[in-house]
């Protein structure tokens, strides 16, 4: 690829296929060039640095959610899909861990995320003084779950084994652990391989639980 066709766009895509691949610590602007057929000089005309590019990376990352009409499908249909595709974006992208805990960012596409939930919670009924909370509480649960989640998946990635053989080493070890003490032994003795495995269907019936939780709560403080 000819530098002097470079574009922000480009390179912003080819940064998130070397992240989704390598993580973090694997892009730079040498690998990133190799990648692109382009020198150094070039990428640099469109992106300061490698932090720029990071931030550039995880705006973009927001434009993959969807948004989801509140007025046709109703203000909890429409948060339980916008959670849905945040917890989805964040396990495509499990290098945004180490991005969110390390960096503060904001662009185009989380303003166009944020503004429309926004909307849908006003759609709701949600006292205005009380729509940032709302928002909070709902992201910091789908983000602690979303997060931890890949964060479980890039260590099983980087450990390199085979993931039924390591999951079931762990729960022995925890089990071996957690022997005198009866009630949490009995919650492991329960788990099987699928609780951690990667299509594990109970982790997605875990955070559904969790979701309709929060919301049976926050429903609770719109004024009737």
């Amino acid at each position: 690829m000819a530098s002097d066709t470079l574009s922000r766009e480009q390179i912003v895509g080819a940064a998130m296929e070397l992240l989704d691949t390598e993580g973090v610590h694997g892009l730079s602007m040498r690998r990133l060039g190799t990648k692109l057929d382009a020198g150094a000089t070039s990428i640099y005309w469109h992106v300061k640095n490698k932090d720029e590019l990071l931030e550039l990376a995880s705006d973009h990352a927001f434009a993959e959610i969807e948004l989801p009409d509140a007025a046709e499908i109703g203000w909890r249909a429409a948060v339980t899909a916008l959670a849905d595709g945040m917890r989805s974006m964040v396990l495509r992208h499990p290098w945004l861990v180490s991005v969110f805990a390390t960096r503060l960012f904001y662009g185009p596409n989380l303003a166009r995320f944020q503004d429309h939930t926004i909307g849908v919670y006003q759609s709701a009924g949600f006292p205005d003084d009380e729509l940032d909370s709302v928002m909070g509480t709902v992201d910091a649960y789908v983000l602690g779950a979303a997060l931890g989640e890949a964060a479980w998946r890039t260590q099983l990635q980087e450990m390199g084994e085979d993931q039924k053989d390591l999951i079931d080493r762990l729960m022995t070890t925890g089990r071996e652990i957690a022997a005198p003490y009866p009630r949490l032994l009995e919650r492991l003795s329960a788990y099987g391989t699928d609780t951690m495995a990667e299509d594990g269907k109970l982790r997605e019936s875990s955070f559904d639980y969790g979701l309709r939780a929060v919301l049976d709560g926050l429903e609770t403080r719109i004024p009737r």
